[in-house]
């Protein structure tokens, strides 16, 4: 049962990563999140960039599978979901963070990439980019502006990895 304010703040968390809504997460919610995430950005899944983003999918899937699935079954449930963040992750944002990077990277080199007149590789996205990208990640569209514009702490209309990683990281395993 979930009791404290951090864990139902972690629980109402757990919709973001069960993309199709079916009360559990497993493979096809990350494999599922990128394929929506390359189209929103028309990359083609044969591509470098569209593979890194699978692979990087995968990884987190293995990542959360290994910190959260306690029954083994490749699937995680709400409750397993709560607990893994809140015995595992919440001591340790970093774990999570580590995680998480692949998927990220390639989701920050899927929507800067030449689709956008980004192309310079610099690793960064635009807002706007973010915004996107968090849409189709299931934010809704005020919720992912605001949250858009505050990772750009600087002001610079750039958002960088360490910026997303470090907010992602937050976002999911420190009490607001």
């Amino acid at each position: 049962m979930v009791t404290s304010e951090y864990e139902h703040r972690i629980a109402a968390r757990f919709a973001t990563f069960d993309q199709d809504g079916n009360g559990y997460i497993d493979r096809e919610d990350f494999s599922g999140a990128a394929k929506a995430l390359l189209a929103e950005f028309d990359t083609r899944a044969r591509s470098d960039k569209g593979q890194a983003l699978y692979g990087g999918a995968e990884a987190f899937w293995q990542g959360m599978a290994g910190i959260a699935d306690r029954d083994g079954d490749q699937r995680i449930t709400r409750g397993e979901f709560v607990n893994g963040a809140v015995k595992r992750l919440r001591d340790n944002p970093d774990r999570f963070a580590e995680i998480a990077r692949p998927f990220l990277h390639a989701v920050l080199a899927v929507a800067g990439g030449d689709g956008d007149g980004d192309g310079d590789g610099d690793g960064t996205v635009g807002v706007e980019e973010t915004v996107r990208v968090l849409r189709v990640l299931g934010v809704p569209e005020e919720q992912a502006g605001s949250a858009a514009a505050a990772l750009d702490a600087d002001g610079d209309g750039r958002i960088g990895e360490e910026e997303v990683v470090g907010a992602f990281a937050r976002y999911f395993t420190v009490p607001e």
